[in-house]
């Protein structure tokens, strides 16, 4: 099920995030810098927002979701011709240095570890939210 905050803004958010609270809080966030936040809560919710939404300005992804895990969620959404330049941040609890490699080797990019910071994070999401207008990828 996909969870729709609405708030005039001009950039769009996917959430993927398993842990309700965690989901709550990034929801929250985003909202008040001025996101239209779209939150799930698993990997198969994920999937149907990739293949359902017009493409968003970026996807703030978990790795350790329910049935479909966040690193199958990173090929599929550079696979998909739409989503295929979207931005993805992941913010995980894997800390260990494979994990934030192989993430950024499938085409994450940028990763913040857990617990985040929330205005660390905001900063990151500007920027590259900022870069992917600027040099105008995708739809």
């Amino acid at each position: 099920m996909v969870a729709r905050v609405q708030h005039i803004s001009t950039h769009r958010a996917l959430v993927v995030e398993d842990n309700e609270h965690v989901c709550y809080m990034l929801e929250f966030l985003l909202t008040r810098a001025g996101y239209d936040v779209n939150a799930v809560t698993n990997g198969r919710d994920a999937q149907a927002a990739i293949e359902t939404l017009e493409p968003v300005d970026v996807v703030v992804l978990d790795l350790m979701l329910p049935y479909v895990s966040g690193y199958q969620l990173i090929s599929e959404v550079r696979a998909h011709p739409d989503w295929q330049h979207v931005p993805i941040v992941i913010v995980s609890g894997k800390v260990m240095e494979h994990d934030i490699v192989k993430a950024l080797d499938l085409g994450a990019n940028d990763y913040v570890t857990k617990p985040f910071r929330p205005e660390e994070l905001l900063a990151r999401l500007r920027r590259i939210v900022a870069d992917h207008e600027r040099i105008g990828v995708g739809g």
